[in-house]
């Protein structure tokens, strides 16, 4: 996350960058970090009437989503950009999870099943205008095991889901979308006017 770090920071953004906790534990976990991380910015870093956007790469995605779901400090959320975020959950975990070892070692990777999504309720709240930038450029070996358009990693048609504010796709693997200094023009576009291109 630090190339998107840098070019937010170029576009005037003040960045937290927090390490999540997101390869042994179901992404919960981290999102329970992630909670106790913006306590502290809410408590000794923001002004009474600033709040904090919010933008996730893949699993980070999810992350925000149950942390906005979960957390009491939801009056300082801005809004949120999830970036190449299985939210309806990943073929790829899905082929991951026949091999039982493996899933329960790597245990993030065992929550982005479509099963275990499906057994998430997260909920959106009225004052959060959340959007996601998928990729399309499935430039890598995996991505031949997915059906669909994906970035090699993650379906496009996951990435999306009804109750976005925006959503569009760009021409980027998953593991380049977000350091693309277009993505981040994107996502600036988003937090500050609310949708990624002009009407």
């Amino acid at each position: 996350m630090k190339p998107l770090q840098r070019n937010l920071e170029l576009l005037g953004y003040q960045c937290f960058l927090p390490d999540l906790p997101i390869t042994y534990q179901e992404f919960e976990f981290a999102a329970f970090v992630l909670d106790r991380f913006l306590e502290e910015i809410v408590t000794f870093d923001l002004r009474e009437n600033e709040k904090i956007h919010l933008v996730g790469h893949s699993t980070g995605g999810l992350v925000i989503r149950d942390l906005i779901t979960k957390t009491k400090n939801i009056d300082k959320i801005g809004r949120c950009v999830l970036v190449a975020s299985p939210n309806k959950g990943s073929q790829l975990a899905n082929i991951a999870g026949k091999v039982k070892l493996y899933v329960e070692i790597f245990k993030t990777l065992k929550s982005l099943s479509y099963e275990y999504i499906e057994q998430i309720h997260f909920r959106n709240h009225p004052s959060i205008e959340i959007a996601a930038i998928a990729g399309d450029r499935s430039n890598y070996l995996l991505g031949n095991l997915i059906d669909g358009k994906n970035d090699g990693r993650v379906e496009v048609q996951s990435v999306y889901y009804a109750d976005l504010k925006d959503f569009m796709i760009v021409p980027y693997g998953h593991k380049e979308i977000h350091h693309k200094v277009e993505t981040a023009k994107y996502i600036d576009a988003f937090l500050r006017t609310g949708q990624f291109l002009p009407k």
